[in-house]
């Protein structure tokens, strides 16, 4: 997991040491002798990462050689941009000495009393020396030669649709007739729970309650406005077991008709059992046959192995290690649409994934699922560790997010960064990292447990962090990316410690739910005048939807002035902030010279 952050980082630096351009400018620097003995040296180690690939999955001494050469990779990167930013402030300066914009000061400032050789040459030495003993380390890795190319007769994966639903009949049946029939009720509704393990199919289940055509007939209102109408409602994936907290959700709900019903799908019992549910049907696996269907039609675009006699022996043993759970066959399913013959199924079944402990409770269908990825889909989705669970997002949002890390600047012949990014994201969508939420365009979800894998393959270099979290000062300073919740108010005291977290290269402010254009999100002025000028390597910065101004002690409510010196930062939205006029903001050209910023 942490080779492909790692072959993706040295890919990139290997683009970046050949640009001519770059190139140029190191030699009028000096700093080209130290820059080519560091890209042979790296060549070396590059080699090796085909059979780190394979073996950091059972073998912890490469998974700990990989984490070190990661975090060597985003040194030489910072010290490679520092190179082109002072390439960019040299050529910019005869035409902005006079700017005072925010992004120019959000950029590194150059030190100008010693020559960039002078300040960069010990860095690079240092570096790598460091690289050089990575090298000497090798944990038994091997040259190899590359893999073989995909067989490009292969369907395309991106071209799967939503398959229907294989099994659950019975119980559709059972709570169809609860839901449009049930018991009677000292209340006006009753609670319909569906209950079971994660991945089990407890989501599908409910939508196909919702959608169904008796249902819509049945029930006068499928939303909020409870008050003498027969209502259905969904809570879906209901993980709090307070009970004071759920008298106060429900407390609407006794303004409605009789016969109303809440569906709710949890994997708690202990709320259910609070509010009189001694005994629960929990909702099982699927049974042998229907998950070998299910696999059937996602991985072979049939219905059963009828016609497929040599791999169903295969598929067998694929869904009982799967444990029939739906998740993980329809994720072993899209993986296996890339695989034509019994070989390479057979790989997949005898996988030593299968066996690996499972202390961090990811599913190893998932991870199998995940490790088939090529390198640049699997940092694609790794970036997503920064969501939260049931974290709603765009594919356009999402999309930017990768370009402005530089994810996507690959040369790829009449296609742009843009343009790959939806490719991506479709090809991660076909092979269910992620899937349509619940409420329908043009939002999208990961399961909580694609979301636990995102975490776990990212690693200590991204970090959702907490209102709640202690963190040491030293701990912060390994992490590259960062996310954090945003609320109501935002003051300066929530991120006291991130001065220290000089590495820091992205920074986003995330929701949790529906974004509702109405509400109001304040953020401290200090963040931005104090904070930021001391993260001289980020790179992205999302303060999507915050109206910046100034909080009195901390503690106040905010002024409703918007801040000016946020007034020439550019931001995708416009509603943010009252831009400066046109002329004020940076030329097309300055623009892509800035790092992303929105």
């Amino acid at each position: 997991m942490a080779e492909a952050a790692a072959a993706a980082l040295v890919k990139v630096i290997f683009q970046k040491l050949a640009d001519e351009a770059f190139k140029k400018y190191a030699r009028s620097q000096n700093i080209h002798s130290e820059l080519k003995q560091l890209g042979i040296t790296l060549t070396q180690i590059q080699a090796l990462l085909n059979d780190a690939s394979h073996k950091e999955i059972t073998d912890e001494s490469v998974r700990l050689w990989l984490n070190s050469l990661q975090h060597l990779a985003y040194d030489i990167d910072d010290v490679l941009d520092e190179v082109a930013t002072e390439a960019m402030h040299r050529e910019l300066t005869p035409e902005s000495e006079a700017s005072t914009s925010m992004v120019r000061k959000l950029i590194p400032t150059c030190c100008t009393k010693f020559s960039l050789s002078h300040r960069l040459s010990p860095k690079l030495d240092g570096i790598t020396t460091k690289l050089q003993h990575l090298e000497k380390q090798n944990p038994g890795l091997i040259v190899k030669g590359e893999k073989p190319k995909i067989n490009t007769n292969r369907r395309n994966e991106t071209s799967l649709l939503e398959s229907d639903v294989v099994g659950r009949e019975g119980e559709k049946k059972r709570l169809l007739n609860q839901l449009l029939v049930g018991e009677s009720s000292k209340e006006n509704f009753s609670i319909l729970p569906i209950v079971g393990l994660g991945g089990v199919g407890k989501t599908t289940l409910a939508r196909i309650l919702y959608n169904d055509t008796q249902v819509k007939d049945h029930f006068e209102l499928m939303a909020w406005q409870l008050k003498d109408k027969r209502f259905l409602v969904v809570l879906d994936d209901v993980w709090n077991e307070n009970y004071d907290d759920w008298e106060n959700l429900v407390r609407p709900f006794h303004s409605g008709a009789t016969g109303s019903r809440v569906i709710m799908t949890t994997r708690k019992q202990q709320l259910l059992k609070k509010i009189g549910f001694n005994h629960l049907d929990l909702l099982e696996s699927l049974s042998h046959d229907d998950a070998l269907s299910l696999l059937a039609r996602h991985a072979l675009d049939v219905d059963n192995f009828d016609s497929h006699e040599t791999l169903k022996p295969l598929g067998e043993g694929i869904v009982e290690k799967c444990g029939c759970l739906p998740l993980a066959v329809k994720a072993i399913g899209r993986l296996l649409r890339t695989k034509t013959d019994g070989e390479e199924w057979d790989d997949v079944l005898n996988s030593e994934i299968w066996d690996l402990e499972s202390a961090d409770e990811i599913v190893p269908a998932l991870r199998l699922s995940y490790h088939d990825l090529s390198a640049d889909l699997k940092r694609l989705f790794a970036y997503c560790s920064l969501f939260p669970k049931d974290f709603l997002f765009e594919k356009e949002e999402l999309v930017i997010l990768w370009v402005a890390e530089g994810y996507l600047n690959e040369s790829v012949a009449n296609k742009s960064p843009e343009c790959l990014g939806h490719e991506c994201f479709e090809k991660l969508l076909s092979r269910s990292f992620f899937q349509r939420a619940p409420s329908g365009e043009p939002y999208f979800v990961m399961h909580d447990l694609m979301n636990d894998l995102a975490t776990f393959v990212a690693g200590e270099y991204f970090l959702r962090f907490d209102n709640q979290m202690e963190m040491m000062e030293e701990a912060l300073a390994k992490y590259r990316h960062m996310s954090f919740i945003r609320e109501e108010y935002v003051a300066f005291q929530k991120f006291g410690a991130f001065e220290k977290a000089r590495s820091l290269r992205t920074l986003l402010a995330v929701y949790v739910g529906v974004d509702q254009r109405w509400q109001d999100f304040y953020l401290s002025s200090k963040i931005l005048v104090d904070l930021l000028p001391q993260l001289p390597l980020l790179r992205v910065l999302s303060l999507r939807r915050f109206n910046i101004s100034e909080v009195h002690n901390e503690e106040d409510l905010p002024l409703k002035e918007p801040l000016e010196l946020l007034q020439e930062v550019l931001i995708t939205d416009e509603e943010l902030v009252e831009c400066a006029s046109d002329d004020k903001l940076p030329s097309d050209e300055n623009k892509r010279n800035f790092p992303p910023i929105w």
